[in-house]
């Protein structure tokens, strides 16, 4: 297994902001920016952007972990980055608005990835970082982490971070994180939904690869299939939902793999995927 700036070979500069790690179909993305505290700057969308396009037409892949080096996962948008553009002729309108469709696009890009995203959070995820634990898949924390949206704080409304959070919360619970900007421990953020588990920090690592190794063992195309599904019949009425469903499995039920975990299944030994 190697640990390499996404997209870069041993000989670049490993201070890259974004390195990835390839093992047994587990792609592992580490932000590295950790002075920054792993922030959204211009860079690091770049990063993410372009190491998820890569993976989103990689056979090899069939599971992401998303981590973060050093005090923070994820502590949102570059402030320092993006007040500087103040000093624009229109006092950074058009930059801002740049930066949010870049951070939006990767949301929807992790949302649409045919793999399965975990969150692997060992430390704080605020603002927009805390929109991207709520924009992966699954995520799992150590016990000393924490969330929050503290945007309400310092006059910016966290509204970006906002559409995950009240696609994943309770409104109740969103609009508690939303208009206090407080911080929620990772225990209460798994009640409330945000989180899959909690676990001990020295296990975090562990605990990650374990649930990413298990998904990997499934067919990628059912994963595509279902995933795709999913978050599709989420924004859909009862009825449609169930009709569009019904559809996904009846096309399901035609591919091979299907064909094969069935007969697998009944004839009591393990299924070979082909990914069709």
């Amino acid at each position: 297994m190697s640990a390499l700036p996404a997209g870069k070979t041993k000989n670049d500069d490993c201070r890259a902001p974004l390195l990835r790690s390839d093992h047994d179909g587990i792609a592992r993305l580490t932000m590295n920016n950790p002075e920054r505290r792993n922030a959204l700057s211009e860079a690091m969308l770049t990063a993410l952007q372009g190491a998820l396009d890569a993976i989103a037409s990689d056979p090899a892949v069939r599971v992401v972990i998303l981590a973060g080096d050093g005090p923070a996962f994820c502590a949102g948008h570059d402030l320092k980055e993006m007040s500087a553009r103040r000093a624009d002729g229109d006092r950074g309108r058009a930059y801002f608005a740049e930066m949010m469709q870049r951070c939006s696009a990767l949301m929807m890009s992790i949302v649409k990835l045919p793999q399965p995203v975990i969150a692997e959070v060992a430390s704080i995820a605020t603002a927009a970082g805390c929109q991207l634990v709520a924009s992966c898949d699954l995520a799992i924390a150590a016990e000393g982490a924490r969330f929050c949206t503290p945007g309400v704080s310092i006059g910016l409304f966290c509204s970006t971070p906002m559409v995950a959070l009240s696609r994943n919360l309770s409104r109740k619970q969103a609009m508690d994180m939303l208009l206090t900007g407080d911080l929620v421990s990772a225990e209460e953020a798994c009640r409330w939904g945000l989180i899959n588990r909690v676990v001990a920090a020295g296990d975090l690592h562990m605990e990650t690869e374990k649930l990413a190794a298990s998904i990997a063992r499934r067919s990628p195309l059912t994963i595509k299939i279902g995933k795709e599904a999913f978050y599709r019949q989420t924004e859909m009425g009862l009825e449609e939902a169930y009709a569009y469903a019904s559809q996904v499995m009846t096309d399901n039920m035609l591919a091979r793999d299907a064909e094969e975990g069935i007969g697998a299944f009944l004839a009591k030994r393990a299924p070979e995927w082909s990914g069709n």
